[in-house]
């Protein structure tokens, strides 16, 4: 695929080094007296070592280069320490990389480890602000005598992903909506909007155990049956984006690519 992608002028390069701290994915290393792009699978292209040269020899170019992974990176910052993981979750947030930053929190998560605290609105170490106590003002409602009943639009059960029959009949043909747990009590609407003619699927990627299985049940459900479409709907906290994290790990491990449609409901229950 052709993306953006970092170059290095040997030339110009040399050696002295400082662009090395600026790349805490690890794409960079100092090698026969020259900064080397060691992988392309670990350069993001965003450039962050650009302006640490002292001679001007990095730059970024467009060209063929495997795709960025997110899960590779994370193996070696993770190896490298907490210092290097925060400078990682920075260097994303920074550059307004949402998708690769929840990844990262994700994995984080997943592994048990601390989420240190890059700015306010990033998970604390130990902590996050789906956790944090929040007294929510609401306008006065309806009477009870003019409010009007509403119907569940569900289709099929059970829903939790544990409990999912992969090879459930109603699977073949269907509209999946993935949700995170929170969801469906945080929008008011939820039924009417993501429920009706879909097949549901619920998860929390903070709070369940074995998400290796997650993965693999959904992969065989994108391998085993033709899904025509897949609407994600999850919470805006940084944990819930491992939700989509768990969807595009099982695309990749069924060899299939449907483009999700993504929702982001607000704690306070609005679509972001």
């Amino acid at each position: 695929m052709k993306r953006q992608i970092i170059e290095i002028d040997e030339k110009k390069c040399n050696g002295c080094g400082l662009c090395i701290p600026g790349c805490p994915e690890g794409a960079l290393q100092i090698l026969d007296g020259k900064a080397r792009l060691v992988s392309d699978l670990f350069c993001d292209g965003l450039g962050a070592c650009l302006g640490e040269c002292p001679e001007g020899a990095i730059t970024t170019i467009e060209r063929e280069a495997e795709p960025y992974d997110e899960a590779i990176v994370m193996e070696n910052i993770i190896k490298a320490g907490p210092e290097t993981i925060k400078a990682h979750l920075k260097h994303m947030k920074d550059h307004g990389e949402t998708e690769y930053f929840e990844q990262a929190v994700a994995i984080l998560m997943k592994k048990g480890l601390p989420i240190p605290k890059v700015d306010e609105d990033v998970c604390p170490s130990g902590g996050c602000p789906g956790t944090a106590a929040n007294s929510i003002q609401r306008e006065a409602t309806l009477a009870p005598s003019q409010r009007i009943d509403m119907k569940s639009e569900l289709r099929q059960w059970p829903v939790q992903l544990h409990l999912f029959n992969a090879n459930a009949p109603y699977l073949e043909n269907a509209d999946l909506l993935i949700a995170a747990d929170c969801v469906p009590f945080a929008y008011a609407n939820f039924h009417e909007r993501f429920v009706k003619g879909k097949i549901v699927i619920n998860l929390c990627p903070k709070l369940d155990k074995d998400i290796d299985k997650y993965v693999e049940k959904l992969a065989d459900i994108f391998k085993n049956k033709n899904i025509k479409s897949i609407t994600i709907v999850r919470m805006e906290v940084p944990c819930c984006g491992g939700t989509e994290w768990i969807v595009q790990k099982a695309m990749e491990k069924a060899g299939k690519l449907i483009m999700p449609r993504v929702n982001v409901v607000s704690i306070k229950g609005e679509i972001i």
